[in-house]
C-alpha cells in the first residue's frame, strides 16, 4: 500500500487517526476526533469534524463538510457520532451531520454509497449499502434509506420518512411518506408510481421474482378492503416469498409517517 501523504497546506489535528495509504490534498482540515480509513483520499478543500469515523477507500471531493454539528436547534453539544462505511464516494459540496440525543446520537451510512454534488444527509439518518444520492438530494433528520435505493436529483425527503431497499425516487420529488421497498415514487407531493422494474432487472432479480412482486403490489394497492387487511392477505398468500415478505414487514413496521400510495388509491 502507498504511503500516507498530507499536503503541507492542510491542517490535521494530532488527535486524528489516519489509516495507511491516506492521501490528503491541499486546504483540508481534519479535527481531533476524526478517524479516516486505509486508502482514503481527500482531493482538496475537505473539512472533516466531530466524532466522524470513515471506512477504508473513501474518496471525498472539494468543499465537502462532513461531521460538523447537526442543523437541529435542539442540539446542545451532546457527544454524537457520524459513521461512514467503506468505499464511499462523496462529491463536491456534500454535507453530512452526526446524530442528536433525540435520535440515538448516531448518523450511519453503509458501504459503497455515492453522494453526488451538494447532497445532504441530516442528523440521525440511517443509510444502507450501495445507495446513490444524485445532485442536490436533501435527506432530513431521522430518515432511513434501504440498500440499493436511488434518489434522483433535487429530491427532498421529509424527516422521519423511510425509503425501502431498491426503491427509486424521481428527480425533484417531495417525499413526505414512506416508500415501500422496490417502489418508485414521483412528484410533488410524491405518489407511488409503480415498481422499480428496471432496477430489479439490473440487480439480477429473476423474471419469476419480478412477477411475484408485481402480483403482490397489485393486491396491496387494490380497491378492496383497507390497506391493513390487504397487507395481511398478502402476508398469507406469499408467506414463503422472501422478497414480498420484506415489503410486508416494511409496511407492518410503519413509523410516524404514512405510506406513499398510488395517486388513484383510496388510501392516498
Amino acid at each position: 500500500m502507498r504511503d500516507t501523504v498530507i499536503h503541507p497546506l492542510s491542517v490535521v489535528d494530532s488527535g486524528a487517526k489516519l489509516g495507511r495509504g491516506v492521501l490528503v490534498g491541499p486546504f483540508c482540515t481534519i479535527g481531533p476526533n476524526v478517524e479516516l480509513g486505509d486508502g482514503s483520499e481527500l482531493v482538496s478543500h475537505v473539512a472533516l469534524a466531530g466524532r466522524t469515523h470513515i471506512g477504508p477507500d473513501a474518496r471525498i471531493y472539494p468543499f465537502a463538510s462532513i461531521g460538523h454539528i447537526p442543523q437541529d436547534l435542539k442540539f446542545h453539544g451532546e457527544e454524537s457520532i457520524l459513521e461512514i462505511g467503506s468505499k464511499c464516494m462523496i462529491r463536491e459540496g456534500v454535507t453530512m451531520n452526526p446524530g442528536t440525543e433525540g435520535g440515538g446520537l448516531v448518523t450511519k451510512i453503509g458501504d459503497r454509497c455515492t453522494f453526488l454534488a451538494n447532497s445532504h444527509v441530516a442528523h440521525d439518518c440511517i443509510v444502507g449499502n450501495d445507495v446513490i444520492f444524485s445532485n442536490n438530494v436533501m435527506l432530513a433528520g431521522h430518515c432511513q434509506v434501504g440498500d440499493y435505493a436511488i434518489l434522483g436529483g433535487s429530491a427532498a425527503v421529509h424527516q422521519f420518512c423511510r425509503v425501502g431497499a431498491h426503491a427509486f425516487i424521481g428527480g425533484l420529488s417531495g417525499v413526505e411518506n414512506d416508500v415501500i421497498p422496490y417502489g418508485i415514487a414521483l412528484g410533488n407531493r410524491a405518489h407511488l408510481a409503480g415498481l422499480n422494474i428496471v432496477g430489479l432487472k439490473r440487480r439480477g432479480f429473476s423474471r419469476d421474482a419480478i412477477q411475484d412482486i408485481r402480483r403482490a403490489y397489485r393486491l396491496l394497492f387494490a380497491e378492496e378492503g383497507t390497506l391493513q387487511e390487504r397487507i395481511e392477505d398478502v402476508a398469507g398468500d406469499f408467506a414463503e416469498d422472501r422478497i414480498v415478505t420484506e415489503i410486508v414487514d416494511f409496511l407492518r413496521g410503519a413509523g410516524t409517517r404514512s405510506v406513499c400510495t398510488p395517486r388513484d388509491s383510496k388510501d392516498s
